[in-house]
């Protein structure tokens, strides 16, 4: 088997289980272990089948078994894990992925044949830290275990004893190396990522109630990930399902639950803000720095007393070129937490730095020795302003010193300097935030670490080898532990309003229609689900959705309207005219209303009333050539061609388009001015960039209804040929 086919054949399987076709089901799997021949599995394989058998049997023959459904459940479970399992195993042998790679050469790299050694090195290191001055080559060789910790518990197939002795040891309560902890519980969220194991979930599980935040806080970001990941199959492994609601049940742990829900359905937004920096912001101020170079005054910079003032044309180029608005609307979005500087240091990932894989999920530690020099002991600000500052992840913060190392060494002690001033206040805010407002500062971790992860799945240079945590996103909502956690609360109804907020609109009325069925019918969701359907062009939908909201609250203006748009949009011109007509009962005489209605007046062939209504909105305003388009057409079509006239020589004379000589060619078509009708329409087919056929197709589609006018069909193609010829 091919790599392809493993996986297919495993995806496969995961559908035939969830459906409940366990027969088939076994056939698949069977494929796997004929390929691997391996005894152990065979074995494993051959004794689930053989209890299918025996269930199915009983069943057949009546007989009555109270632990039948707790059987099936777990053969499920079994068969779950098995096919993982086979997964792993083969390709192992035969994937070129990158972490298969990894895992077969992982153990010729290690510093130490046993994880006991390991240990024993990382303890001395952390023992003898107190010292004031730590060798760097001892430092390096602990940054060099701390790949050896991140690559044992992130490649290993199955957790022996010694493996589960150094998780267990480095995330220990008492245990002192932070950056070991962290990195540990990343590397169990990558390996669970890779390949179910209840096993090694318990321990994920085990670390989301560590008292450490830091820790804590990776834990449940990497299960919100792994849960949303195996979602089919949690509830068939009742100690995960269990745990799970005894960690919703606490406080504090449901609410940091929550959070990063709604923080990881927000990346969505990371790859729009990273385009709208690209290709509208930077453009727009690449166009206006030459018009603010032109209006500095060079002599009066150099003034002294003008030295701080700002040059009030300066924001006043800004407010015309419309970056103003774009620039507030990117501050409003990092207000809320949105990832705005995804796009920015994405170019700062080449740093030699990133090539050690952990690296990419290191927590940021002004003693490691890559970027250790800039924070020395006696210069402690630029490390203050910086470490404090919740916009940047760990990621971008040492792209971040990597890119100042870089610098000369005048221009990076300046820079230093220009974050002493605010250097302290910095740190004192961070301070109070941990103490003052636990929340905020556990949610500021998650998500950090969420762009952490982020930035590792869109930007590393073997991302296409991963399964991109992130496109699961979406389906947060559709999980286990949502349901658990929406239970009786507002979770479902926020993220509900987040996505509507954000254009999630299919996601907007999944959540939106499990609101109604667990709540008493509400107007304001049927008709924001009937605005989401509006929008992905499921106007039959839509329609049923405003017509609910009506009923609960009738006469509301906006739902008046959305019914008529609806019904005009099917083509039901008689309904939409109905509800237009009560829309301008509700609030009358508003301009797009009646617009509206004549509108359908007008795709009624009730030229009259269409034409009393636009002539009155002409009257309202004078310079609205849209209205007296219509006026030309239904003063022409109802035979006032004197009034047609006046009105289309008024378009004629003030910037006409194509339409305009197309109706004035009408007009003189029905008074028989042949010569006038052709110079007419060749105006008219100028100012399409000579597309004959578009003009040729509108005139057609108009001649159904100017027979009354005197034109018919046989008379035009001579006017058209002749055209065609000149």
């Amino acid at each position: 088997m091919t790599p392809i086919q493993i996986h297919e054949t495993y995806k496969s399987v995961l559908s035939l289980l969830t459906d409940g076709k366990l027969k088939l089901a076994f056939e698949k799997i069977r494929l796997l272990t004929d390929e691997l021949q391996e005894g152990a599995f065979l074995d494993r394989y051959d004794d689930l089948q053989q209890n299918y058998r025996l269930l199915l049997d009983y069943f057949l023959r009546g007989v009555d078994d109270p632990q039948r459904k707790v059987i099936y459940n777990k053969l499920i479970s079994r068969l779950f894990v098995l096919t993982c399992e086979l997964r792993e195993e083969l390709l192992y042998r035969n994937s070129s992925n990158f972490e298969y790679l990894q895992k077969r050469y992982f153990p010729h790299r290690l510093q130490f044949s046993s994880t006991d050694k390991l240990i024993d090195s990382l303890t001395y290191f952390h023992h003898n830290q107190s010292e004031e001055i730590i060798d760097s080559n001892r430092r390096k060789n602990y940054e060099r275990l701390l790949q050896d910790v991140f690559a044992i518990v992130w490649l290993t197939t199955s957790y022996g004893n010694n493996e589960l002795k150094l998780f267990q040891k480095i995330t220990n309560v008492n245990y002192k190396g932070r950056l070991e902890k962290n990195l540990a519980i990343t590397a169990l969220t990558l390996n669970l990522w890779r390949m179910f194991d209840d096993e090694k979930l318990q321990l994920l599980l085990d670390c989301c109630s560590h008292p450490d935040v830091e820790v804590k806080q990776r834990s449940l970001v990497g299960l919100c990930f792994v849960l949303a990941r195996y979602n089919p199959f949690i509830p068939y492994f009742p100690i995960i399902r269990n745990r799970l609601v005894l960690l919703a049940d606490d406080n504090p742990t449901a609410t940091n639950f929550k959070n990063i829900i709604v923080q990881i359905i927000g990346t969505v937004e990371t790859d729009k803000i990273t385009k709208k920096l690209r290709e509208e912001i930077l453009p727009e101020v690449m166009k206006i720095s030459p018009l603010l170079k032109d209006k500095m005054d060079a002599d009066s910079l150099l003034k002294s007393e003008e030295w701080e003032e700002a040059n009030p044309e300066w924001q006043e180029i800004i407010e015309k070129s419309g970056v103003q608005d774009k620039l507030q609307e990117l501050t409003e979005l990092q207000m809320e937490g949105a990832d705005v500087y995804m796009g920015t240091f994405a170019m700062l990932k080449n740093f030699s730095f990133f090539n050690d894989f952990s690296n990419w999920f290191l927590p940021f530690d002004s003693s490691y020795s890559t970027v250790s020099s800039l924070f020395d002991e006696n210069e402690q600000s630029l490390l203050l302003a910086f470490v404090g500052n919740n916009a940047l992840c760990n990621s971008d913060k040492y792209s971040f010193c990597m890119s100042i190392m870089q610098m000369p060494e005048a221009q990076r002690n300046t820079l230093k300097r220009s974050f002493k001033m605010e250097s302290d206040q910095l740190a004192e805010l961070a301070k109070d935030e941990a103490i003052l407002s636990p929340e905020t500062y556990s949610k500021n971790i998650s998500k950090q670490y969420i762009q952490d992860l982020f930035r590792f799945f869109k930007l590393h240079p073997n991302r296409s080898d991963f399964s991109d945590m992130f496109a699961s996103a979406l389906f947060m909502h559709r999980s286990y532990l949502f349901d658990i956690l929406s239970s009786g609360s507002e979770l479902k109804s926020s993220v509900a309003e987040f996505y509507f907020a954000k254009s999630q609109y299919r996601e907007a009325i999944e959540l939106f229609n499990e609101l109604l069925s667990e709540n008493d019918p509400a107007a304001a969701v049927f008709q924001k689900i009937g605005y989401c359907y509006q929008q992905l062009s499921d106007i039959k939908s839509a329609l049923e959705a405003f017509l609910k909201a009506d009923i609960i609250q009738p006469d509301d203006l906006w739902t008046t309207k959305k019914i008529a748009l609806c019904y005009k949009v099917l083509g039901n011109f008689e309904k939409a005219l109905e509800y237009y007509k009560h829309a301008d009962f509700l609030r009358p005489n508003q301009q797009k209303v009646l617009l509206q209605l004549a509108n359908c007046y007008l795709e009624l062939d009730q030229y009259k009333h269409a034409l009393e209504i636009y002539a009155g909105l002409e009257l309202a305003d004078e310079n609205n050539q849209k209205v007296q388009r219509a006026v030309v057409w239904c003063a022409f079509i109802s035979g006032n061609t004197a009034q047609a006239l006046y009105y289309s020589q008024r378009l004629l004379e003030n910037q006409p388009v194509s339409t305009d000589y197309i109706h004035a060619a009408y007009i003189a078509w029905s008074e028989n001015k042949i010569k006038e009708t052709v110079e007419y329409l060749k105006q008219a087919i100028l100012l399409t960039n000579n597309d004959t056929s578009l003009v040729y197709n509108v005139i057609v589609s108009d001649l159904q209804r100017m027979r009354s006018a005197g034109i018919h069909l046989s008379e035009f193609q001579l006017i058209w040929d002749g055209i065609l010829y000149q």
